[in-house]
C-alpha cells in the first residue's frame, strides 16, 4: 500500500468537478476523441467496454466494491489518477466510485474516455431505488453482489428531446399542411409524376380551394398491325387486271396513333371515401393509315385508291360525379354521375362495354359487401375509322337502361356474384351512311328494309375463388350467363316480326401454380336454326369487348371477317366474339338471326419475370347453326367447324411499372370446314400480328 501510495503521490490530480474540462487519457492513443475535435461536447466520461467493471470505494482493487456496471453504462468523471478514473454514481447525496482501465479479455481496454455535451443521470433515481451508499458493505459480504449502477445518456442538445410528459397536447396550426415539403425547401419539376405533382392530384389547387384537386393523365397509343382477312374482287375497278377469282389478296397494313389526354377536377378527400364532387373530360385525337391490296374495301368509291389515311377527335369522356349521401360510419354512399363515361355491364364485358352518354345511380352498402348501378344510355354515334364518339352527328335512337347489383362472399366466401337486367331499345329506323360511303344501318341484307327491337338481357356472373368447395385445387372461376327476351319488329331475312329468345354462357376455370396461371375456357352463343320462322335464337350483345379466351390476341375475337356473297354485312365484328353478321360493330345494329358460336379452349399465362408476362391460347371454334349462311349464300349450309384459333403474346414493362408498355402479338386462324366453305378451299391460315406501344404519363 506504501509503494503504490508513493507512486500516487507522484503523479498529478485532475479534477474536472468543478473546472468542466475534460480529464486527460493515460495515454496518446487512448482515446481518438478530444475536446478540440468534438466542439461543445466538453464533459469527460468514460464508457464500459468489457461486459462488467467494478466500482472501488478507493484506488486499489483490495478496497471495498460499491457496485458495478455493464457494457454501454455512461459515467462522469470528476478526477483521474493515472489508470483509476473517479466517476459520479449517485447525485443525491453525491457520491463517487473509482473504475480501473485495464486491458480486456480481446485486447480492448475495460473502459473508454469520451467527451459528452453534458451529465449522465441515473435510472434507479428516476424510480426510487435504494441508496446506493447504505448497503455497500452487506453486499461486500460473502456471497454478495455489489449494487448494479444504471445510467442514462446525457441530453444531446443536437438531437430530438426526450419525451415529454403526457400533458394536454397544444397543436400549432398550419396554413397548408400539403405544401410542407416546398416550405422546407425541396421543389420538384412540374414534368416529374413520382414526387409532389400538382398535375397528379397531389397538392390542392389554391385558387380553388384547400380540398380541390386537379390531375391530367396523358397517353399515347401506337398501334402497328398486320394481318389477313377475306377480301373482295371489285367488280366496277380492279388494280389488277389478270385476276379471276371472287376473293382477293388478303394482306392489310394498319398503323393507328392515339393520343389521349385526361382533365380531372375532383373536390374532397378521396383517401376513405367517394368525392364530393368529380369533373372528367377526356378528348382522344387520332390518326390511322391502312393500306389493302384491292380497290372498294376503304371506300365505297374504288377510283380513291388502295391506302387511306384519316384523323379525328372524339370525345370518350365528359361527365360530373355528385356524392349525393353517406348512409353509414364506414362511408357506405349514393352517387350519381351525368354525361359521357364508361361502363361495363359485367366482369367480362360480354353484352356491354362502352363510353356513352348516361345517367348513372351507383353506390354501395353494409361495408361495401354490396354495390349498385341504376343507369341509362345514349348511343352517341361512332365515328367510322377511329371507333371514338361523334359527339357532333345526330345521337342514334338507341337507350340502354340498366340495374345490377353485386355482392361480395355470395354464394360462399371469395366468391363475388353478380345479378343484372338490361333493356335496350333500338328505334334507329333512318338510314345511316358510315363516313367512307357504306350503308351501316338498316344492313345490306335481305330486303333491307329499317326495323327497330326491344330487348332484355337477363344475366347471372360470378368471379372469384373455389376454395369453399375445393380448398386444396386452389381453383378460379369466373361465369356468366345471358338470357335475351324481346321483340324486332322486322327480319329483314324472314320478312315478318320475330321473337327474340337467345341464351349466352361463358365460363373459366384456372389454377395458379406459382408464376403461371392454366386456363380453361368454355362459351356457347345459341345460334337461330331457322331464318324464316317466327322466332330469332340467335344471341347478340348490345356492345361486347369480350376480355376472355386471349381477348384481342386472340385471331377471330381481334379481327373482323366479312361475309363475302351474303350482303353487306360482316360475319364477326372486330374486338368481339358473336358471329352476329352485323353491318358493324360500331354502327350497325344487333341481329339475332346469326349462327351462334362454341368456343373450347386452354390457355395459360406466365409471368416470366415482373416486368414480363407471355400468354399462349389454343380454341376450337364451331357455329351452332348454319341455315342462316346458307340462306344468305343462297347455297346449301355450310359445316359448322370454323377452325382452330392459335395465339401467343407478350407485356414488356421495363420500368415495372405502367408508364411504358409494350404489347406484341401473332396469331392464327386454321380454317375449319366451314370457313372454307365461305371461302373457297383455302390451305392457308388467316394470320394477324402487332406492336403495341403505350407510354403514360
Amino acid at each position: 500500500m506504501i509503494a503504490w501510495g508513493l507512486l500516487v503521490a507522484a503523479i498529478p490530480l485532475v479534477s474536472v468537478a468543478d473546472t468542466g474540462s475534460a480529464a486527460t487519457p493515460a495515454s496518446t492513443d487512448a482515446n481518438d476523441h478530444s475536446p478540440t475535435y468534438i466542439g461543445r461536447k466538453t464533459v469527460a466520461q468514460v464508457q464500459v467496454v468489457s461486459p462488467e467493471v467494478r466500482l472501488f470505494e478507493a484506488p486499489d482493487v483490495t478496497s471495498l466494491a460499491l457496485g458495478r456496471s455493464d457494457r454501454g453504462q455512461l459515467l462522469t468523471v470528476v478526477e483521474q489518477r493515472g489508470e483509476w478514473f473517479r466517476v459520479r454514481i449517485k447525485t443525491e447525496p453525491e457520491t463517487f466510485a473509482w473504475v480501473l482501465r485495464e486491458p480486456a479479455e480481446y485486447g480492448e481496454y475495460s473502459i473508454d474516455l469520451i467527451y459528452a455535451a453534458g451529465d449522465t443521470s441515473f435510472a434507479r433515481e428516476a424510480i426510487g431505488a435504494r441508496d446506493l451508499s447504505l448497503p455497500a458493505i452487506d453486499e461486500a459480504r460473502p456471497g454478495g453482489q455489489p449494487t448494479k449502477v444504471v445510467t442514462l445518456p446525457p441530453i444531446d442538445p443536437d438531437q430530438l428531446p426526450p419525451p415529454q410528459a403526457n400533458l394536454p397536447r397544444e397543436s400549432i396550426p398550419v396554413p397548408d399542411r400539403w405544401r410542407l415539403m416546398q416550405a422546407l425547401g425541396f421543389k420538384f419539376p412540374w414534368y416529374d409524376p413520382y414526387n409532389q405533382n400538382i398535375l397528379k392530384g397531389d397538392i390542392p389547387v389554391k385558387e380553388l380551394g384547400k380540398d380541390w384537386f386537379f390531375t391530367f393523365t396523358g397517353i399515347s397509343d401506337s398501334l402497328l398491325e398486320f394481318r389477313s382477312t377475306p377480301l373482295p374482287v371489285s367488280q366496277q375497278i380492279a388494280f389488277r387486271p389478270d385476276i379471276n377469282n371472287i376473293y382477293g389478296n388478303y394482306d392489310q397494313r394498319v398503323f393507328g396513333q392515339n393520343l389521349i389526354m385526361s382533365f380531372g377536377l375532383v373536390k374532397g378527400n378521396t383517401t376513405y371515401r367517394p368525392p364530393d364532387w368529380e369533373f372528367r373530360f377526356v378528348p382522344v385525337i387520332n390518326y390511322v393509315n391502312a393500306r389493302v391490296d384491292e380497290a372498294g374495301i376503304l371506300r365505297v368509291n374504288p377510283q380513291t385508291g388502295l391506302n387511306r389515311e384519316t384523323s379525328f377527335v372524339g370525345i370518350q369522356e365528359a361527365f360530373v360525379d355528385y356524392h349525393l349521401r353517406n348512409v353509414s360510419e364506414r362511408y357506405d354512399f349514393d352517387s350519381i354521375r351525368v354525361g359521357i363515361q364508361p361502363f361495363i355491364s359485367d366482369f367480362r364485358g360480354f353484352v356491354f362495354q362502352d363510353t356513352q352518354f348516361g345517367v348513372r345511380l351507383f353506390g354501395n352498402r353494409r361495408n361495401n359487401v354490396y354495390q349498385y348501378n341504376l343507369a341509362w344510355f345514349r348511343r352517341v354515334e361512332k365515328d367510322t375509322n377511329s371507333g371514338l364518339n361523334d359527339v357532333f352527328q345526330k345521337w342514334r335512337n338507341d337507350d340502354t337502361f340498366i340495374a345490377n347489383v353485386y355482392r361480395q362472399d355470395f354464394p360462399f366466401t371469395a366468391m363475388t356474384s353478380q345479378a343484372t337486367v338490361l333493356h335496350n331499345r333500338n328505334d334507329d329506323t333512318r338510314d345511316e351512311y358510315d363516313r367512307n360511303g357504306f350503308l351501316v344501318r338498316p344492313a345490306l341484307v335481305g330486303d333491307g328494309q329499317p326495323h327497330r327491337y326491344h330487348v332484355t338481357y337477363f344475366g347471372a356472373t360470378f368471379d372469384g375463388h373455389l376454395g369453399f368447395f375445393l380448398p386444396r385445387a386452389r381453383l378460379n372461376l369466373s361465369s356468366s350467363t345471358y338470357l335475351a327476351v324481346g321483340r324486332a319488329s322486322h327480319s329483314p331475312i324472314a320478312g315478318r316480326e320475330q321473337d327474340i329468345r337467345a341464351f349466352f354462357h361463358a365460363t373459366e376455370l384456372s389454377r395458379d401454380f406459382n408464376w403461371i396461371r392454366l386456363r380453361g375456357n368454355f362459351l356457347y352463343a345459341s345460334g337461330d336454326k331457322d331464318p324464316y320462322d317466327g322466332k330469332a335464337t340467335g344471341f347478340d350483345a348490345i356492345f361486347e369487348n369480350p376480355q376472355f379466351a386471349g381477348a384481342d390476341t386472340a385471331y377471330f375475337i381481334r379481327q373482323g371477317i366479312p361475309l363475302i356473297g351474303g350482303g353487306g354485312v360482316a360475319l364477326s365484328g372486330r374486338n368481339g366474339l358473336l358471329p352476329s353478321l352485323r353491318s358493324s360493330k360500331e354502327q350497325g345494329q344487333s341481329n339475332f338471326v346469326n349462327p351462334g358460336l362454341l368456343l373450347i379452349g386452354v390457355g395459360a399465362d406466365f409471368d416470366v419475370k415482373p416486368e414480363l408476362r407471355l400468354t399462349a391460347n389454343v380454341s376450337y371454334l364451331r357455329f351452332d347453326e348454319t341455315a342462316v349462311l346458307g340462306a344468305l349464300r343462297n347455297e346449301r349450309n355450310p359445316a359448322r367447324e370454323l377452325g382452330t384459333d392459335f395465339s401467343v403474346g407478350a407485356q414488356w414493362r421495363p420500368f415495372y411499372n405502367q408508364n411504358v408498355i409494350i404489347n406484341g402479338s401473332f396469331s392464327m386462324l386454321k380454317l375449319g370446314e366451314g370457313l372454307k366453305d365461305l371461302f373457297g378451299d383455302r390451305k392457308e391460315p388467316f394470320y394477324s400480328g402487332f406492336i403495341n406501344a403505350i407510354l403514360t404519363y
